[in-house]
C-alpha cells in the first residue's frame, strides 16, 4: 500500500491524493490548480498516472480546486464511479458546467492572440460534453455511512463543515488473512465552529494515516461573528461616502453566506441604508438554488432563519443575475450599491469587469472574503499594490481595500492543532497538505510538541509506503 501526493502539495491548490491498494488505485480529490497561468495550465494538462489506471474517485467536496479537474480525467481515459454526498453531487454537476464554459472561453481569446503571432490553436483543457461525462459518474454516498470503494476498501463522509455537502473521507483498507485493518482519514478542508448556515464540523476519524490540510496552519484569523460585525462596518462606511462596495466572492458557498449575512444584519437594523444587492453570477444563483434543496445540512440558526423568512438567501433590495446584458447594465448605475460576483481570487468572471469599472473610484471599496491564492489578482489586492493589470490594461488602486477574515471557511492555527490533537496517541504518520509551506511548517511545529512524532510535508510526485 503507498500513498501519492500530486496536487495540493506545498500549495493550496489542484488537490489529489492517490492511495495505491493492492493494483488498485483510489484519488482523493482532483482539483484544479489555479495561479500564474502558464504554471497551472501545465499542471492541469497531466496526471500522475494514467487515468484509466485510476478506479475510483472520492470527493471531499464541491470546490473548483478539488473537483476541476475531473472532465479532464474522464477525457484522458477515467471510467470508475466517483464518490461524494449528494449536496456535492448536485454542486459538482453546476461547478463543472460552468468551468467548461470558462475553459472554453478562455481558449477562445488567447487562440485570437495565437493566431496574431502565427501560433498554432490550443485546445481547452475540457468542455461541456466532458463535464457532462463526469457527472454521469457520480454516486452519491449519504454523510455518516459506510460504503465500498473497492473490495476490501471501505470509506465514510464525515460532516467538515467548510462548505455545503464538505465531508473528511475516513478510509478502512483490509490487510487481508485475518490482520485486521489500516485507516487513513483525509480531513478535506476543514470549516470553523460557528460559521453561518452550516453545521460545526465533527471530530476528525481515529487513524493510522492523516492526511491534514494546512491552509492557515500558522494564523489565528477572527472568530466568524465578528465577520458580520465587519461586514455592517464597512458597507455603512462605503454607502456614507455615496460609494459601491465590491465584494468578488466564490460562487458556492462564500455568496451564500455574504447575502445571508447582509439578510440579518438588515433584520437587527444594523445596516444605516438599505441598498441594492446585486449578485451578479450564474453560477452563484444556481448555486444557491442547491443550497435551497438542502435544509437538512443546516446548522439550527439558519433553519430558524428559513422556516421565518421562508427563504434565506432572499431580502429586501437583493438581486440575482444571470443575464449578461443586465451585467453589464450595472456598470452605467451611480448609486450606491453591494455588487457580489466570481471568481473569488478575481481571475476570471464578471467580477473582472466590475473591478475594472469601480477600482479607480476612491468611494468605493473592495472586500476581500476569502483565500487569495499566490500569484492572483486577488492576492495582488490583498498585498495593497498601487495599480493592477485587468484584460491588459493598468488600472490605479484608488479604491479601499479591506481583507475581512473573519469569513474564512477554512480551519485557523487553534482550530487544526485542536482537531488533529486527539489523534496524537493513534497516528503513525501524518502528512500536511493544502497549504503554503510557511503554513504548513508551522503547523508541523505545532503538531510535534503536541505529541505527533511523526509529521511530513509531501513534496509533489512524493510517496510513502504504508501498512
Amino acid at each position: 500500500m503507498r500513498l501519492r501526493f500530486h496536487g495540493a502539495a506545498r500549495e493550496v491548490t489542484g488537490s489529489m491524493h492517490l492511495l495505491e491498494v493492492d493494483g488498485h488505485t483510489i484519488a482523493l480529490d482532483c482539483g484544479l490548480f489555479q495561479g500564474k497561468r502558464s504554471e497551472a495550465n501545465a499542471k492541469n494538462a497531466s496526471f500522475p498516472c494514467p487515468p484509466g489506471k485510476i478506479d475510483a474517485v472520492v470527493l471531499s467536496h464541491a470546490h473548483i480546486d478539488h473537483c476541476g479537474k475531473l472532465p479532464r480525467l474522464v477525457r484522458d481515459g477515467f471510467e470508475g464511479p466517483i464518490y461524494a454526498t449528494p449536496p456535492t453531487c448536485d454542486l459538482v454537476d453546476i461547478m463543472l458546467a460552468d468551468s467548461a464554459h470558462i475553459q472554453q472561453e478562455d481558449a477562445v481569446y488567447w487562440n485570437k492572440k495565437r493566431v496574431r503571432r502565427g501560433d498554432p490553436p490550443i485546445d481547452p483543457l475540457y468542455d461541456l460534453e466532458d463535464a457532462k461525462a463526469a457527472v454521469r459518474l457520480l454516486q452519491p454516498r449519504p454523510m455518516d455511512r459506510p460504503f465500498e470503494v473497492l473490495p476490501g476498501v471501505r470509506a465514510r463522509f464525515v460532516e467538515a463543515g467548510h462548505m455545503l455537502g464538505s465531508a473528511s473521507v475516513s478510509v478502512d483498507i483490509d490487510r487481508g488473512n485475518g490482520q485486521g485493518s489500516i485507516r487513513v482519514t483525509f480531513s478535506g478542508d476543514r470549516g470553523r465552529a460557528g460559521m453561518e448556515i452550516l453545521r460545526d464540523p465533527e471530530p476528525l476519524p481515529e487513524c493510522d494515516y492523516l492526511i491534514c490540510e494546512s491552509t492557515y496552519g500558522g494564523r489565528v484569523t477572527p472568530e466568524p461573528p465578528g465577520a458580520r460585525d465587519q461586514l455592517a462596518e464597512n458597507v455603512n462606511e462605503t454607502v456614507a461616502r455615496g460609494g459601491k462596495v465590491i465584494i468578488p466572492s466564490f460562487a458556492v458557498g462564500r455568496t451564500q453566506v455574504i447575502v445571508y449575512d447582509y439578510h440579518l444584519l438588515l433584520r437587527e437594523g444594523r445596516i444605516h441604508k438599505p441598498v441594492p444587492v446585486i449578485v451578479d453570477s450564474p453560477l452563484a444563483l444556481h448555486a444557491t438554488e442547491v443550497f435551497r434543496r438542502h435544509p437538512e445540512v443546516y446548522d439550527r440558526e439558519a433553519e430558524a432563519l428559513r422556516r421565518v423568512t421562508g427563504d434565506m438567501f432572499a431580502c429586501d433590495g437583493c438581486e440575482y443575475i444571470g443575464d449578461v446584458e443586465q451585467s453589464k447594465a450595472l456598470h452605467d448605475r451611480r448609486e450606491p450599491m453591494i455588487i457580489i460576483s466570481a471568481s473569488g481570487m478575481c481571475e476570471v468572471g464578471r467580477i473582472l469587469h466590475h473591478l475594472k469599472n469601480n477600482i479607480e473610484n476612491p468611494n468605493n471599496t473592495v472586500l476581500i472574503v476569502g483565500y487569495q491564492a499566490a500569484n492572483t489578482l486577488g492576492r495582488r489586492l490583498v498585498e495593497k499594490v498601487r495599480e493592477v493589470k485587468i484584460f491588459g490594461e493598468i488600472y490605479q488602486v484608488r479604491a479601499k481595500v479591506e481583507v475581512l477574515n473573519g469569513f474564512s471557511a477554512h480551519a485557523n492555527a487553534k482550530e487544526l492543532l485542536d482537531a488533529v490533537r486527539p489523534l496524537a496517541g493513534t497516528v503513525r504518520q501524518a502528512f500536511l497538505v493544502h497549504g503554503e509551506i510557511d503554513q504548513a511548517e508551522k503547523l508541523a511545529d505545532s503538531m510535534r510538541q503536541a505529541g505527533c512524532a511523526n509529521v511530513a510535508i509531501p513534496e509533489p510526485g512524493q510517496s510513502w509506503e504504508i501498512g
